[in-house]
């Protein structure tokens, strides 16, 4: 019992978001399929299950775009923290720190330590994959979101054509389509804004106790503190 709990402890911000996410997707298929349903008795059609709603593709294309533009955030994050600088926030390197940083600074090559990843201690191309694997990570897994977000949408748009007598489009057809371009950017602008909105915000105010803060006494231009 005490290494589960210590387990859990350690875990707990990873444990809670996982099931505050697991929540919030359920809440989700449910008023989606409330929702659709509704739509489906006003147009004089009959209404879904639950399980045919959450395997349909209104459903697919409305969780994928959501994804896609959340790790499109942390991806553009990652990289432009390595060369831009916000003076005072807490969610930026020093004004002069901007670029890779020195071997030394990082613990790569000559300077890893004993309880460094192996793949650091490796050297060579596995320590350059490693160097780079959390932006990659998130790449790639925006990628992979926003195809399975364009392939649900033209699933999507193509069933509206069909119920409005219309001809369906071809998958490269569809990306060219107002259609994919105004459900992509209305979820990129906005988390361009919060992520813009938090490096600016965390130079004036403060939140105790938060490693997402500077301290609660630091002066508005310290730059890269954590409370």
């Amino acid at each position: 019992m005490t290494g589960r709990r210590g387990f859990v402890k350690d875990n707990a911000l990873g444990l809670a978001f996982g099931g505050l996410f697991v929540l919030t997707l359920v809440g989700q298929a449910i008023s989606g399929t409330a929702d659709y349903n509704a739509q489906q008795v006003a147009n004089g059609l009959e209404p879904v299950s639950f399980l045919d709603y959450v395997t349909s593709s209104s459903f697919g294309v409305d969780v994928m775009e959501n994804w896609q533009s959340e790790y499109l955030q942390f991806f553009l994050y990652i990289f432009a923290t390595v060369w831009l600088v916000q003076r005072g926030s807490a969610e930026s390197k020093e004004p002069g720190d901007e670029g890779m940083e020195s071997d030394e600074e990082q613990r790569v090559g000559a300077h890893a330590r004993a309880d460094s990843p192996a793949w650091v201690r490796a050297g060579g191309w596995r320590t350059t994959v490693f160097s780079r694997s959390l932006g990659l990570v998130m790449g790639g897994i925006f990628l992979l979101t926003w195809a399975a977000s364009s392939i649900a949408g033209w699933a999507a748009y193509n069933s509206e054509q069909l119920a409005d007598k219309q001809d369906p489009v071809s998958w490269v057809g569809y990306l060219g389509e107002a259609d994919f371009w105004n459900r992509s950017f209305q979820n990129w602008q906005s988390e361009m804004l919060a992520v813009g909105s938090m490096a600016v915000l965390s130079v004036y105010l403060r939140q105790r106790g938060s490693p997402e803060s500077k301290p609660v006494g630091a002066a508005h231009a310290d730059t890269g503190e954590t409370g």
